[in-house]
């Protein structure tokens, strides 16, 4: 597979992105992909700088065998755009907040991660202030993203 980096990004870098990240970093290595796919995520805003992932999120990551907790929260920058070759958002506010900071050379690489993984339209839904039981649907939703984008990665390869 042709080496990839990718970057995932929602509002704070506590409940979505993280998720993900941890998703697509199980996914990669169980396909044997560890090598040529790097996985990162990083939020919109800085108010969760350094903090982990929300609790429900790592919750749900680990019922499904997946850690997450030693993620730290960060927030995306310039320099990103140039570090990453998919820059996913998970909702359509995100994708206009990274378009505005993208370089004008490098917009390309910002995509809505529904859209981009399974070429259907549509945001991510922000769990934050939903129950805790929500977080299981994101999971899903995440999930199967993931997957589509891995077939993706590995059909572009191919």
């Amino acid at each position: 597979m042709k080496p990839v980096r990718i970057l995932f990004v929602c509002l704070g870098n506590i409940c979505r992105s993280p998720l993900a990240e941890g998703v697509m970093l199980d996914l990669v290595h169980r396909a044997g992909h560890g090598q040529a796919v790097s996985v990162d995520s990083a939020g919109i805003g800085a108010w969760h700088v350094g903090a982990p992932p929300d609790q429900r999120s790592i919750s749900v990551a680990k019922a499904h065998g997946i850690d997450i907790a030693a993620l730290r929260g960060r927030q995306v920058g310039v320099a990103d755009f140039a570090a990453f070759d998919l820059i996913l958002g998970m909702d359509m506010s995100n994708v206009r907040d990274l378009g505005a900071l993208a370089p004008s050379t490098m917009a390309g690489k910002v995509h809505l991660f529904m859209r981009y993984a399974t070429g259907q339209a549509g945001d991510v839904p922000d769990p934050y202030y939903e129950a805790a039981d929500v977080f299981e649907t994101l999971y899903q939703t995440l999930e199967a993203g993931c997957l589509s984008l891995l077939a993706r990665l590995e059909e572009r390869a191919s």
